[in-house]
């Protein structure tokens, strides 16, 4: 073995130029890097910008194969490019390898969905015994056959699970890692809440209280990522929320009602405010309840952390927060 001489400094990270090389860069090299590489808000620019290159390509790809007037060319838009931009700037300009983003292909894959699922399934499970408990809601029987359930059941959880995966990647990828690695982790996830509230905006029957509760419930996204490093973690919680009130208990998702579920079917029978109306329970102060006790179960439980597979991958916010580090 050779021992490494102490005068010489030891490698830094490649997405990080050397203090010397900032200094002599002057005004530009201060206007264009930062502690922790190119600032945050040129890589934001330069992630738009391939996310715009790469939307209308896609589209006309997706319509090639898909009816322009279903929402999955939409979805699967919104995944690719989201995907794809976060990748070569992963690539290109931090030095990192693409499992940086998150959305890393090994063993833990499916146990931190499976958990996530899981997660999101029961939070919205309280929240509608609540409804149920207090005489809100009930069940009532409908047509249809067993195999029928099963296959409404299946269909189901594989739209919602591209849909999740697509929002996931575009409001908790590398826009709001790359926020995070700049400006930190609650100012990221207040303005990334805010833009997915917004973008629920003209959903049917949205309301105030249900656009608030989708700002509550991406703070929520925002933390699950934050604990775990793993946006499979944030997918499986966003799923589990999602199919759980429309498949199993047959409530309207954010005001869409796209899959009708066999056998039974759902009243509400109290006030708008409180079970969420014809928006779904996410316009009710039920929801409202369940998403602020997921989210701080999430921030403090010592159950949930980053893996030593993900500190090996060095995503971005691990600069800021440190391997492992909440918010």
């Amino acid at each position: 073995m050779t021992t490494p001489d102490p005068s010489v400094p030891p490698p830094s990270d490649p997405a990080v130029p050397a203090q010397g090389a900032r200094r002599r860069g002057g005004v530009v090299d201060r206007v264009l890097f930062g502690p922790h590489g190119v600032r945050a808000g040129w890589r934001l620019v330069m992630y738009g910008a391939i996310w715009l290159m790469l939307v209308p390509v896609l589209y006309r790809v997706a319509w090639r194969f898909i009816d322009p007037r279903a929402m999955m060319d939409d979805i699967l838009v919104m995944l690719v490019s989201s995907l794809v931009a976060g990748w070569v700037m992963l690539l290109v300009v931090d030095r990192r390898p693409m499992g940086a983003l998150g959305f890393a292909v090994d063993r833990e894959t499916g146990r931190d969905s499976a958990v996530g699922f899981g997660v999101g399934g029961i939070m919205l499970g309280a929240a509608v015994l609540l409804l149920a408990m207090a005489g809100m809601a009930r069940w009532v029987a409908d047509t249809g056959s067993g195999w029928e359930y099963v296959a409404a059941l299946a269909q189901a959880l594989a739209f919602f699970a591209v849909a999740a995966a697509a929002e996931e990647a575009a409001f908790r990828g590398y826009a709001f890692q790359a926020l995070v690695q700049g400006v930190g982790a609650w100012p990221a996830a207040v303005a990334t809440s805010a833009l997915f509230a917004y973008a629920h905006g003209n959903n049917p029957d949205v309301t105030p209280v249900a656009l608030a509760n989708i700002f509550l419930a991406g703070v929520m996204l925002a933390v699950a990522y934050l604990r775990t490093r793993s946006l499979w973690f944030a997918t499986g919680v966003h799923v589990g929320w999602n199919w759980t009130m429309q498949s199993l208990l047959g409530f309207p998702v954010s005001g869409l009602n796209e899959f009708d579920t066999p056998l039974y079917d759902v009243r509400e029978l109290g006030p708008d405010a409180v079970t969420g109306g014809a928006f779904g329970p996410e316009a009710g102060m039920a929801a409202t309840l369940a998403i602020v006790a997921g989210t701080l179960w999430m921030w403090r439980t010592r159950r949930l952390r980053e893996s030593e597979r993900m500190m090996a991958l060095r995503p971005l916010v691990d600069t800021r927060l440190g391997p492992g580090g909440g918010m």
